[in-house]
């Protein structure tokens, strides 16, 4: 796949998570909480099994939310199932499980980090490190530094975040 086609797809899904997200913990709207992240799940899901690298970072995203407890709304279920779907009906490429599993403990320790750091320092540095999720953005650079990953998964991850801020700067939440 393009690099242009597969960056459209993590802007895409960046934008629908974060949608998805607000829609349902700001405005209490299940509905266009499961639409956008229907909508998520299929960005994500088209750009996983279409490339490899894609694959680590939304499989990656995908379990260690899940192990830490964050799918926890009937969105976030029905986003996974999509996911999951068309991962099982298209098949995802190969991977080492040393790869993923590299990217499984860093999303899960961006998420772990964020939710629990403010209550165990109060360095603001470590605390913008976490609120910004910078494990994973590192994880990624340095793979792709090493040569695992393609530098343009660095760039088009660097999108995928950049998308998911889309919303709040868009609405400008108070």
């Amino acid at each position: 796949m393009n690099y242009l086609v597969l960056g459209f797809l993590y802007i895409l899904s960046g934008f629908f998570m974060k949608l998805s997200d607000d829609a349902y913990d700001e405005n209490d709207n299940l509905y266009l909480a499961i639409v956008f992240g229907i909508l998520c799940a299929l960005a994500s899901g088209i750009a996983t099994v279409f490339d490899a690298d894609a694959a680590y970072v939304f499989i990656g995203i995908l379990i260690g939310n899940l192990l830490a407890f964050k799918i926890d709304g009937i969105h976030h279920a029905i986003t996974t199932v999509v996911f999951a779907l068309i991962c099982l009906i298209c098949g995802i490429p190969n991977l080492s499980w040393v790869i993923l599993l590299l990217t499984i403990l860093a999303a899960l320790s961006d998420e772990i980090g964020h939710e629990l750091i403010s209550n165990v320092t109060n360095n603001t540095f470590i605390i913008l490190f976490f609120e910004y999720r910078f494990v994973m953005k590192i994880e990624i650079f340095l793979l792709a530094v090493c040569g695992v990953l393609s530098y343009w998964t660095f760039i088009l991850f660097i999108l995928f975040e950049l998308s998911y801020m889309v919303p709040d700067l868009v609405l400008k939440k108070d």
